[in-house]
């Protein structure tokens, strides 16, 4: 009995620290490496930290991750106090080594710290770049890129099964460089490389980036030289696209057509005119256009490879979607975004399977500008935070059989992924919220479309729906690690419109 008193005072002050900050229960940590015991042999954190937060009962777990001390939101009420109740105290993101090395030539939308320059970019992309009506007025991209990849899938020899994978991030890459820069880029699938490399590289769990202080860290995982390595490539790439900008626009000028306004051309504008608090420099025009790259290319790709995956493991959704396009369009050779208004189901498609493979699984990391309260504990000033997106779509007190793909769940529900709705946040919330969702979902709507309405789709002889590899990659977004192949039949020919 003398022992069960100071046992009991243990327990009771094992979430205080000497200052009395109450922090939010987390798992059990060692010396030096905290709480990264948990996570190894897991590469995929996001399932990782759900698993350690359902164990806990815990909607805001604390954990240290090495020197970086973290907290992990899995409720809605957590996300919401997060996202909306204290969104201004949350809404710079953690300068971690990889970060401060990308950002080291100019700031973007991305990761710029909140603050004035911020602001402005957050401005522009919302009133310019990334406005509804700069996006409808970039509808005969989408819809040329699509007609190209129809014709491409159609071309395809019969019996060889074709890459959906490569064929969705390209026809993605295309559309979303298109209009940035009015041209398709010269060195897409070098690009579409670097930027696989660089989503597993920022994905925040890097040994360098949790362990800052220590030079034996940065030297031996190499984070330093890899970072700098692909920081110059991908700024060598901005520069090579905005020289094929100006010299695609003198083509179109010398054969006297008409040139349109792409965003590069708003972004040279708006720095010509000088009218900007902060004026924007070279460096922030390149980190702004490799923001609008990564976010326009790598969420609509992978969000399409999983939803055409979950169709083929879901036939009977596979059938309804088509049959709605087919019922509705009648045999119109090619589907145009106007008709998109009238597909019900096709919308519910894509809104579940944001649900179950949200494109940024613990969205972009926030940091703590000022120590705050959430859910009665104490959050300190600079510790990072995640929210589990990811986490929150799966979570059966909100969704019904919620590791199932039923695009029907969402008939004549409100639930909406715009940031109001705390247990359906694909895209974030509050001020940090993703800019180009309406740009995003416009490329992945019509492509799924027109990929639906012209083929029937079948998996590898003798192989079932329940087989097909459904593997996860853990980077910034949720990479499908294997691609996907499927054989292709043509339903509805494919023309040109006259």
């Amino acid at each position: 009995m003398a022992l069960l008193f100071p046992l009991l005072l243990l327990i009771k002050l094992k979430g205080r620290d000497r200052d009395g900050v109450r922090l939010p229960p987390g798992p059990w940590r060692l010396p030096v490496i905290g709480s990264l015991h948990h996570l190894i042999g897991k590469p995929l954190i996001y399932r990782a930290l759900a698993d350690l937060a359902r164990r806990l009962d815990a909607p805001l777990m604390y954990l240290k991750l090495g020197e970086l001390p973290v907290v992990v939101a899995t409720s809605p009420g957590a996300a919401r106090e997060i996202l909306r109740t204290h969104d201004a105290t949350f809404a710079s993101r953690p300068w971690t080594m990889t970060v401060k090395i990308f950002a080291a030539d100019g700031q973007g939308i991305g990761f710029a710290p909140y603050g004035r320059l911020w602001r402005q970019i957050r401005k522009i992309c919302v009133s310019e770049l990334l406005s509804a009506q700069r996006v409808r007025s970039l509808r005969h991209i989408r819809e040329e890129e699509v007609a190209r990849l129809v014709a491409a899938v159609a071309a395809t020899p019969p019996g060889v099964p074709m890459n959906v994978s490569e064929r969705v991030a390209a026809v993605i890459a295309d559309s979303a460089v298109r209009a940035m820069i009015g041209d398709r880029f010269e060195r897409r699938e070098e690009f579409l490389e670097t930027v696989d490399a660089v989503n597993k590289m920022a994905s925040g769990f890097n040994l360098g980036d949790l362990f800052p202080s220590s030079w034996l860290v940065k030297f031996v995982s190499g984070l330093g030289w890899r970072a700098h390595t692909y920081h110059l490539k991908t700024f060598e790439f901005m520069e090579l696209a905005i020289k094929q900008h100006e010299e695609w626009r003198a083509r179109v000028a010398a054969d006297g057509r008409r040139v349109e306004e792409d965003l590069v051309d708003v972004l040279l504008r708006i720095q010509r005119e000088g009218s900007l608090d902060v004026p924007l420099t070279m460096g922030n025009i390149k980190a702004i256009i490799l923001d609008l790259f990564f976010a326009g290319i790598d969420t609509a790709a992978t969000t399409l490879q999983w939803a055409m995956s979950e169709l083929m493991r879901n036939p009977n959704v596979m059938k309804r979607a088509q049959a709605e396009l087919r019922d509705i369009l009648n045999g119109k050779p090619k589907v145009a975004e106007d008709d998109l208004t009238q597909m019900k189901y096709l919308k519910l498609v894509i809104k579940e399977t944001l649900r179950l493979h949200p494109a940024a699984p613990l969205l972009v990391p926030r940091e703590c500008g000022e120590s705050c309260t959430i859910l009665g504990y104490d959050v300190p000033k600079g510790t990072t935070v995640f929210v589990n997106a990811w986490a929150l779509g799966r979570d059966p007190k909100y969704w019904k059989d919620a590791e199932e793909f039923k695009p029907e769940r969402f008939e004549g529900s409100t639930i909406d992924f715009k940031g109001t709705d705390f247990e359906y946040i694909p895209f974030g919330s509050g001020r940090r919220i993703c800019p180009g969702i309406l740009f995003a979902h416009s490329n992945m709507e019509l492509t799924l479309a027109a990929l639906l309405y012209h083929f029937d789709w079948t998996l590898t002889v003798g192989m079932k729906p329940a087989e097909l590899d459904m593997t996860e990659e853990m980077g910034l977004t949720i990479l499908k690690k294997n691609d996907l192949h499927l054989h292709y039949v043509v339903r509805v020919p494919f023309q040109c419109a006259q």
